[in-house]
């Protein structure tokens, strides 16, 4: 197997290979892109009708939900002068890739991101 294809900021990789990691992608594809302001504004209102800038937006390809396995996952995008924290808005990214819904589900998805940070920053 050759692992996840992850085009990222070099700097995020570590986060995005610990999400992936974390919701059982060991083969796929990834996209996580850095934008400015105006760029992930646009991004909002054209696909969620939300006129406001944001942190980060997921947009997926295989639409599977939760599952393991080869995914051809989608596009993280993160606007890092709204995003506190870079790597927590990747992972959170991922997780919405991944089907992981925080709206619906019954935490799980934020437990999930707690875990995967806490793991990146030495923390359990």
């Amino acid at each position: 197997m050759s692992g996840p294809q992850v085009d990222c900021p070099p700097a995020l990789r570590r986060a995005a290979l610990a999400a992936l990691s974390a919701v059982g992608v060991e083969d796929g594809h990834l996209s996580v892109q850095l934008v400015e302001p105006e760029r992930i504004r646009e991004l909002n209102m054209r696909f969620r009708e939300r006129d406001e800038v944001t942190d980060v937006l997921s947009f997926p390809v295989d639409e599977l939900g939760p599952s393991a396995g080869p995914r051809e996952l989608g596009d993280v995008v993160i606007c890092p002068q709204q995003a506190e924290d870079p790597e927590e808005a990747v992972v959170h990214g991922i997780l919405h890739l991944a089907g992981h819904d925080h709206d619906t589900d019954r935490g799980e998805m934020m437990a999930l991101q707690a875990q995967v940070l806490g793991g990146l920053r030495g923390r359990s």
